[in-house]
């Protein structure tokens, strides 16, 4: 076959796949008996957008609240009390029964020096994890794989999946990258053509750095798709264990596969997973209910299928989006970009779920917006140290404090 047959027919040569270079074997390293990681698994949803935080975590006592938004404020009456100054937005009822069983942390404010409202330099500096006035090309998760990579704790990028078809910039290391994946059997399926097969068993070597490069890639990730698929296939717990759990929506579909991989024995520590909408520049509320309803009922199903299972001490689940939305809504009964936001963390191993800090202080605003009292790093440090005992300061770059809550 030539090379740019090769090129043109391969499968694997879809962006999502190819942005898993070096993964070194992780099926071969398995069966050589390699154990599988153990102890805590953290779960990333990112609320891709810029969700309207006001509008999430409500400060319904406030009147300034309802001063700057006389058609988007929700109905004090309709508020989803968590305390005397905040509650949930109402089409967060599923999230608000898993808050009175003291498996929700809400962090409010939480932001970062010098913020951005761009969407795209905005998520890159919560993937990276990087001050806002610098560029950096790799993302904390992509460094928390790095740093994986050494004495006997060999590179496993199926330690960090994404469920998705792309890897974001969060899951890029600078050694080895994570597995974006829509689930086992579509990436299998994939790497089960003869073709692509007898490619990756030949191990061509070319004097041609970049198709020597696509042969390594295919060869490992044909390897790494076994090593995923054998794990789910053989799992004792049927797949369709959950059906008729998860409600039918894209969040609900990618925290089923999720809490299979997990059940199935994976030895996966992150799994990140990004749904988008949340901007909500025009007619906002039923956008914005709509969405909230399905991540909060997805959430629900997943940690109930953990707790089914006796895994929900084992797994924690935390939300973000890239920034909140302005405190003033706009003419277009909607909201532009802002800033400062609130975070959810979800799981029994948080102590104990409630309401971190204080409400937003819509009396001192910086130009319109939210003031960050809670850098979101000192968030990612307290999951690297705590959650997934790994060094933080290392792979942040920087010493942040860490939290109370695990």
């Amino acid at each position: 076959m030539q090379r740019r047959d090769f090129l043109k027919r391969s499968a694997l040569t879809t962006a999502g796949t190819m942005l898993i270079p070096h993964f070194l074997k992780a099926y071969e390293l398995n069966q050589m008996g390699m154990a599988p990681a153990t102890g805590k698994t953290l779960v990333i949803v990112q609320l891709s957008g810029g969700n309207d935080g006001l509008n999430t975590v409500v400060p319904y006592r406030n009147d300034i609240y309802y001063r700057e938004r006389p058609t988007l404020a929700i109905p004090r009456d309709k508020v989803l009390t968590l305390n005397d100054e905040v509650g949930f937005n109402p089409a967060l009822e599923s999230l608000k029964s898993l808050y009175d069983d003291g498996l929700v942390t809400v962090i409010n404010n939480v932001g970062y020096p010098n913020p951005d409202r761009s969407h795209f330099r905005s998520k890159d500096i919560w993937q990276t994890a990087s001050d806002s006035d610098k560029y950096v090309a790799t993302g904390w998760l992509g460094r928390y794989l790095d740093a994986s990579c050494s004495g006997a704790d060999a590179c496993q990028p199926h330690r960090v999946i994404e469920v998705d078809d792309t890897l974001s910039l969060a899951l890029k290391g600078s050694h080895v990258n994570g597995l974006a994946m829509l689930n086992p059997q579509k990436l299998y399926n994939q790497t089960r053509g003869s073709m692509v097969e007898g490619l990756a068993k030949a191990g061509h070597a070319d004097e041609h750095d970049n198709v020597s490069y696509l042969y390594k890639t295919l060869a490992e990730t044909v390897s790494s798709a076994s090593y995923v698929y054998d794990k789910s296939a053989q799992s004792t717990r049927p797949v369709n264990t959950t059906k008729g759990t998860y409600p039918a929506t894209e969040l609900g579909s990618r925290l089923k596969t999720v809490s299979e991989l997990i059940q199935s024995g994976v030895s996966t520590s992150v799994y990140y997973i990004s749904i988008s909408g949340f901007d909500t520049h025009i007619n906002q509320p039923n956008q914005q209910e709509r969405l909230l309803r399905q991540y909060a009922d997805a959430v629900k199903a997943f940690m109930g299928d953990l707790k089914a299972s006796n895994r929900q001490n084992d797994v924690l689940l935390m939300t973000f989006s890239e920034f909140g939305r302005r405190v003033k809504q706009n003419a277009s009964n909607g909201t532009d970009h802002g800033t400062a936001n609130n975070v959810f963390l979800v799981g029994g191993g948080i102590t104990p779920g409630k309401v971190f800090n204080e409400a937003p202080n819509l009396a001192s605003l910086d130009e319109g917006d939210l003031k960050y009292t809670v850098d979101f790093r000192n968030i990612y440090a307290t999951l690297l140290r705590n959650w997934l005992n790994a060094d933080d300061t290392a792979i942040l770059g920087q010493k942040f404090d860490t939290l109370g809550f695990v």
